[in-house]
């Protein structure tokens, strides 16, 4: 379906389950409809499963949100501690709507813990406890973040993703890819058809150079290779460097999360000619987090670094602003120049990026999705040097192709009944919607926790 026809079904206070191939808009989508509900006076649970995916929408992690931490499971007195937090239990209390991001990163364990929470606090036997629950992430990518021991299935293994009566929300339109042939390629490894001729294609761009002035963000599937990297690189740079330290204010230990899930640095330092990539949307100014460019030069006035981008467009880098708020009040905030050197970067940091140019190693992947979420970042198969290629990079979970065909299928369906709801009525849901909702009680001042 359409973001327009997603939004309408958001609008309508349906659980939604909002996904789409690399590309489709899906983080747009949800921050149009954050501005709906912020511009009705909606309390919202703004979350992700990473602090980096959480950035892209001022939210927090929802380990944070509700209090569960790294925990799996929760013994009575640790649910205890979780309900009798003031701050916890005023934003699930007084929330309307939970937004959960990268979902694919999640697993289902965690999920019917944060379900749990949720209905203890609001006192609602409902899953979430009535909230509307907005889950939006692709299957296709990087897979639920568990240590030893820990859960690895999907949030669809849940018990309460069957209990959630998910409307399907699947986006097909590509607002990234501009190469049709790249598109299809990308598209038969989602539904891991064609494989070989998806792999032979791919290989016609092994070690062939990319026609760019300025060199290619190198994609490592480790940290380490990639800080290693843009040392190096900035090492041969001449001139002082321009130090641009981050300003914040706010909640120290939200401060600090902050800063560990932004990808804008402390201390950014910048030379003239250092690849940068923007690390935030702003389209009135004209770049897209993925946006990369070279230093050429700073203002006079400011000092602030003057941005030349691949394609031409001088851009001056201002401060922007990360923020973790609550019900629009910020709670903790940091402002740096919103850039990041970009010579190297891990994979898993460019999920949710859109690349003009990228060179990868795939030889080393060892995750499924990982090869997928490294080539869906960039727009075209030009814009792509490879320089190894092995049989995991192109491998998706198994278990993801029969249910992306029923979530294709459901979505269809889903779309077909809401169209059948006469325009007036669908109106009338929608401004219900926004009037206070109330539950069914599940505790009482007795029950013990």
């Amino acid at each position: 379906m359409t973001q327009k026809e997603a939004l309408e079904i958001l609008k309508s206070g349906y659980n939604v389950f909002l996904t789409g191939s690399a590309g489709s808009g899906k983080t747009f989508l949800l921050n149009q409809y954050i501005k709906y509900l912020k511009d009705n006076k909606i309390k919202i649970g703004v979350t992700a499963s990473t602090g980096l995916a959480a950035t892209h929408l001022d939210g927090r992690t929802i380990h944070s949100w509700c209090g569960i931490g790294i925990s799996e499971r929760l013994n009575v007195k640790e649910l205890k501690r979780i309900v009798n937090d003031e701050k916890i239990w005023e934003r699930i209390k007084y929330a309307r709507v939970l937004i959960i991001d990268e979902i694919s990163m999640l697993s289902a364990s965690r999920l019917d813990l944060v379900s749990y929470v949720c209905q203890a606090i609001r006192q609602d036997t409902r899953p979430f406890g009535g909230l509307q629950v907005v889950l939006c992430g692709d299957f296709f990518q990087l897979p639920p973040v568990a240590g030893l021991g820990q859960d690895k299935r999907f949030v669809f293994n849940s018990n309460v993703w069957g209990e959630l009566a998910l409307k399907i929300c699947y986006l097909d339109e590509q607002y990234r890819h501009e190469d049709a042939r790249f598109f299809k390629v990308l598209n038969n490894i989602r539904a891991n058809r064609k494989i070989k001729e998806a792999s032979e294609i791919l290989l016609e761009r092994l070690n062939v150079p990319i026609e760019a002035d300025i060199n290619p963000t190198k994609l490592f599937t480790h940290n380490i290779d990639v800080d290693a990297y843009n040392n190096l690189e900035m090492t041969k740079l001449p001139g002082e460097p321009t130090i641009f330290q981050m300003r914040c204010e706010g909640l120290p230990n939200l401060v600090n999360k902050l800063k560990e899930s932004c990808l804008a640095s402390e201390r950014l330092e910048l030379r003239i000619g250092a690849v940068v990539m923007f690390v935030r949307n702003n389209f009135d100014k004209g770049y897209v987090n993925g946006t990369i460019g070279k230093v050429i030069s700073f203002t006079n006035s400011d000092n602030f670094p003057i941005i030349e981008t691949i394609k031409g467009k001088t851009i001056i880098a201002l401060p922007e602003a990360w923020k973790i708020s609550d019900d629009d009040k910020p709670l903790a905030t940091i402002w740096q120049i919103p850039l990041r050197l970009a010579w190297a970067i891990t994979i898993h940091k460019s999920q949710g990026m859109s690349l003009d140019c990228a060179e990868m190693d795939l030889s080393r992947t060892f995750e499924y999705g990982m090869g997928y979420v490294a080539l869906s970042r960039v727009r075209s198969l030009a814009g792509i040097k490879l320089l190894g290629l092995n049989k995991m990079a192109l491998k998706i979970d198994k278990t993801m192709i029969a249910a992306d065909t029923e979530l294709i299928a459901k979505s269809k369906k889903d779309l077909a009944s809401f169209k059948k709801i006469k325009a007036k009525e669908r109106l009338k849901i929608q401004s219900d919607f926004l009037q206070p909702i109330i539950g069914t009680n599940l505790f009482t001042e007795d029950t013990p926790i």
